[in-house]
């Protein structure tokens, strides 16, 4: 179900407790020696010792069950459109499915499969301003999708950019899917929309629409956009030498997506990972698109680059969080005071191989979601995505 904005931000205290691994997406202490959390109106509040912490007026209790806690999942690569519709493959619900998945923060990375997508400058910035104010207004599911992402085109020049921040814009879609295919041409409109605080992301590999084109290297340094958009290719990757070059050569954030190649999404993390630069790693899944939707996407990176890339999970599911919060400047995706309370609560799955749910995704397996919080509030309970959980997280209507 989708809801206005204003109705997803929980009023009161909720205390969650009993709470038998917490995840806090920060690389740098990726485990936090703490069983309960607290937030007020939407924002948590404390984090530490159930003994420690005041519960007193708590408006709900949830008893963890020992499950695991983490901040909820963020993909930072989809293309929406309009609502919870995809025209790409004709499937309605697509982001409150991902929602099961524990997302619950989405950036567009285009609204680029809009039938008839106009190309013209003034239709570009029309869509983009739509496109924001539509999904700041209506959230699928209560999942905070930050869209309005135009193309750029040939022909746009500084006062556009200046126009679509004022008007709220704070992205740019994929350089290389518009009519924008040098790097010199899209570097210099690059620099146009970090003057006006537009952050952008740019196509990397083989086409993946009709009208796009492909990205190698060369055009990825000269463009310098912020995130080198699915460095792994969408579908299509890069020689894994220009992926070595990208990691080494450009200081921007290295995303790894699930419609890309896997083979070189390992490399990318690998190598990442010798550089020493895993703070730049994110994830994103690149869909809707050819190859579908995937609401489990995002889980299946996380165990993907922990199973095959060798990668502790607790840190895998940074990549996936506080990796892509702190360069995205997102409220979300690290426990701690202030920010916003989207968690998701998961354990091991029924009959996993794994002796805990880290050694189960370190071993390849998805975990169960028994519970996402967006803002505060609970959105699901059990998933219907993934696989059963052993332990299934308690809501009680009032704390104690």
């Amino acid at each position: 179900m989708s809801e206005p904005a204003s109705a997803n931000t929980a009023s009161g205290k909720l205390v969650i407790r009993n709470i038998g691994l917490m995840l806090s997406g920060d690389l740098d202490r990726p485990i936090l020696d703490a069983d309960a959390i607290v937030a007020a109106n939407g924002r948590i509040e404390a984090i530490g010792k159930e003994k420690d912490l005041d519960q007193s007026g708590a408006k709900l209790v949830i008893d963890a069950k020992g499950c695991t806690l983490a901040p909820g999942l963020i993909d930072s690569h989809v293309h929406p459109v309009f609502g919870d519709w995809t025209p790409r493959q004709s499937q309605l619900g697509w982001i409150e499915s991902f929602l099961n998945g524990g997302v619950t923060t989405m950036v567009s990375a285009g609204e680029v499969h809009l039938p008839g997508r106009p190309r013209d400058v003034v239709g570009v910035k029309a869509l983009a301003i739509t496109a924001q104010r539509a999904f700041a207004a209506f959230r699928p599911g209560g999942v905070k999708v930050l869209a309005g992402a135009p193309v750029l085109e040939q022909g746009m020049v500084e006062e556009d950019f200046a126009e679509l921040a004022k008007a709220g814009v704070t992205l740019l879609g994929e350089v290389g899917l518009g009519s924008v295919k040098t790097g010199e041409e899209a570097g210099r409109m690059v620099q146009w929309a970090r003057k006006y605080g537009i952050q952008s992301t740019i196509h990397t590999g083989g086409p993946s629409v009709p009208g796009s084109s492909y990205i190698d290297k060369d055009v990825v340094l000269a463009a310098d956009a912020d995130i080198i958009g699915h460095i792994n290719g969408g579908h299509t990757a890069l020689p894994l030498e220009q992926i070595e070059c990208l990691c080494a050569q450009c200081g921007r954030a290295i995303e790894i997506v699930h419609n890309g190649n896997e083979l070189a999404g390992l490399h990318a993390l690998r190598t990442a990972r010798q550089l020493k630069q895993l703070h730049r790693v994110i994830l994103g899944t690149d869909s809707p698109a050819g190859s579908g939707v995937q609401p489990l996407g995002i889980l299946r990176m996380v165990a993907l680059l922990s199973s095959l890339g060798d990668l502790p999970a607790e840190i895998a599911f940074c990549l996936a969080t506080g990796n892509t919060a702190r360069l995205r400047a997102l409220d979300c995706g690290l426990l701690e005071p202030g920010r916003a309370a989207d968690f998701v609560l998961m354990d091991r799955a029924q009959h996993s191989s794994g002796k805990d749910l880290l050694d189960a995704v370190r071993k390849g397996d998805l975990p169960g979601i028994g519970m996402v919080i967006i803002d505060g509030a609970v959105r699901i309970g059990r998933s219907r995505n993934t696989p059963p959980a052993e332990r299934i997280p308690e809501t009680l209507s009032h704390g104690t």
